[in-house]
């Protein structure tokens, strides 16, 4: 049997998939804004939303990441993110299409003339965001303002070294909590403890490494601390082609 059939989630609403598309293609994620209105833009904003991702690839080129989603439950899957970076602008910029998953699973990314993120890390976040919604009934809107939240006020960032073409390059990881404290734990008592890990290298052509988003288990009786994971999905760079 194909990964890519096998055990597969419920697609995401038309609706919602449409409204993702309009959404991506603004360039501009929703998660960052507002924040510099109140205060001044942390380090992990900065690395996610405020940097030029493809500055490092020598167009054309196709970024290749493997996804993967791992469930306690057996509910998972194996696919594929492509992020197609046609040509370079004079000012950095490049024109960039994407194809983030297959089938009904594919979250759909409008085609941006000059992008400077690498549209895979949105798309990432957006479909973490979409599944959120669909698992609790809770609003997209809310859940982004969790994670806009965490990375402004207690994000985790240190430097790293990765593993990259047969070699160690040097990176930055970000971890956050969004759903610590949250206001609404009574109504989703089973993410509380969801982290969410961003690798960023420079070294690595579209500068995203790995990112993950895990739930972990309850602790067993009479210990301290996560149980087993849940679940976890993972993207991670898996080389170029042109």
């Amino acid at each position: 049997m194909n990964m890519h059939t096998c055990l597969m989630p419920r697609p995401l609403p038309r609706p919602v998939r449409a409204a993702l598309a309009a959404f991506l293609a603004t360039g501009a994620m929703a998660l960052a804004a507002g924040s510099a209105a109140a205060q001044d833009i942390t380090a992990a904003e900065k690395l996610l939303f405020q940097t030029s991702h493809l500055q490092n690839v020598a167009a054309p080129r196709v970024l290749r990441y493997r996804y993967v989603r791992q469930d306690a439950e057996g509910a998972g899957f194996s696919d594929e993110v492509l992020v197609d970076v046609a040509a370079k602008n004079g000012d950095g910029s490049a024109r960039v299409s994407s194809e983030f998953l297959h089938g009904e699973r594919q979250l759909p990314i409008p085609a941006v003339q000059e992008a400077q993120g690498n549209p895979a890390l949105l798309g990432f976040l957006e479909r973490d965001i979409a599944e959120m919604k669909r698992l609790t009934g809770g609003s997209t809107s809310y859940f982004r303002k969790r994670i806009r939240m965490a990375l402004a006020e207690q994000a985790r960032i240190e430097d790293v070294t990765v593993d990259y073409d047969g070699r160690q390059v040097r990176g930055q990881k970000v971890v956050i909590q969004p759903y610590l404290n949250d206001p609404m734990a009574e109504k989703m008592p089973k993410y509380l403890g969801k982290q969410y890990v961003f690798i960023l290298s420079d070294a690595i052509p579209g500068s995203v490494y790995r990112l993950s988003a895990a739930v972990p288990g309850a602790a067993p009786a009479g210990k301290s601390g996560a149980g087993a994971t849940l679940s976890e999905e993972t993207m991670t760079f898996d080389g170029t082609r042109s």
